[in-house]
């Protein structure tokens, strides 16, 4: 399990009871590859028993991506989704009926964008991929 005292230390924030509850929410969360809105961790906690407000959620969340803790995404869902901030790169794809986010890595798909991006004179230095996409049969 991480360390989440040393984690919140090291980036300069002090060790609070929030801080901690909500970094253990997001570790989880992100250990299931799943992403989560302030509403869900604000819930989660709810549903645990903490006392910890809506509002403090959201200041956290702030705090933790300033300090690069966690990565903010806002798909056109409407809505930001947080998930711990990582090394190792992947893309979304957002089921546009459900909101669901599904992370994947494809080498093909990596490749192929650094050799555009060549062919243009260009190096890539960052990209975020994000596919909407809807089960096939459904109906929007």
């Amino acid at each position: 399990m991480p360390n989440e005292n040393a984690d919140l230390r090291k980036v300069g924030l002090k060790v609070t009871l929030p801080r901690l509850k909500i970094m253990q929410i997001l570790d989880s969360a992100s250990a299931a590859s799943e992403h989560l809105s302030a509403e869900d961790v604000y819930q989660r906690l709810r549903d645990a028993g903490e006392d910890v407000g809506l509002a403090t959620v959201y200041r956290v969340l702030t705090q933790f991506e300033s300090a690069g803790l966690v990565t903010r995404h806002n798909f056109e869902t409407g809505h930001s989704v947080f998930e711990m901030a990582s090394d190792d790169h992947h893309d979304h794809m957002v089921d546009v009926d459900s909101n669901e986010v599904i992370e994947f890595f494809n080498e093909d798909i990596e490749r192929l964008q650094h050799t555009i991006a060549e062919e243009q004179g260009f190096e890539i230095i960052d990209h975020s991929l994000v596919l909407y996409v809807r089960k096939k049969g459904s109906s929007g």
